[in-house]
């Protein structure tokens, strides 16, 4: 069925009075123009304001790493000294060298004295020596090779075959010792003993003990 148009609205006034078309509603009125550039205005402001926060916050950020000084990667060594060729680094402590050994070494020392039948009851005064080869010569042995300094300084040759235990007559090769008595007359308090190797060889003396 076909739609009836109403068409325009009537008032109805009294009797007797012409009827006047209604006034229609006015369409609704479109935002303004100004409007619309200033709300566009107001959020790219915004928009800059955000981006200048983030912005600032991430620069101190990087500022306060970059005010740290760097971490030294050189591991400290003790005494205070950073890492290889530190001021303070301890050079390692060299141990001492030890020293070579003497080619001969005598020991002496006080002992008892054992007459032979040669004595014939004459005083006498023995001391026990041992004698040491160390080098690597062979070093001759002999009484006669030895001489006893007494406390007061006085010096005395060895008498032969006056104790039983004298000192043998050898030749020592290296690392060989010898020990016996080596005797002298008379009752005396005996400070050292001097040993020499062969007629014009070394001597060497020792504290009797």
């Amino acid at each position: 069925m076909a739609q009836h148009n109403p068409g325009p609205q009537y008032q109805q006034w009294g009797p007797g009075r012409p009827q006047q078309p209604m006034p229609s509603a006015p369409p609704p009125k479109k935002p303004g123009a100004g409007k619309i550039i200033g709300f566009g205005c107001l959020g790219a402001v915004a928009f800059f304001v955000v981006i200048g926060v983030i912005g600032a916050a991430l620069g101190a950020g990087g500022d306060e790493s970059e005010g740290k000084p760097p971490a030294s990667s050189a591991p400290k060594q003790p005494g205070g000294g950073e890492g290889k060729g530190g001021k303070d680094e301890e050079k390692p402590r060299e141990e001492p060298e030890e020293e070579a050994p003497a080619p001969i070494r005598i020991t002496a020392e006080t002992t008892d004295f054992r007459p032979t039948v040669l004595t014939d009851g004459e005083e006498h005064t023995s001391v026990l020596v041992t004698v040491v080869n160390n080098g690597a010569e062979k070093v001759d042995v002999n009484p006669l090779y030895f001489d006893v300094t007494a406390a007061d300084g006085s010096k005395y040759d060895v008498e032969l075959a006056a104790d039983e235990r004298q000192i043998d007559t050898v030749e020592l090769a290296r690392g060989e010792k010898v020990t016996g008595t080596v005797t002298v007359e008379g009752e005396i308090e005996p400070r050292t003993v001097t040993f020499t190797n062969g007629l014009f060889g070394d001597s060497v003396r020792a504290d009797v003990g």
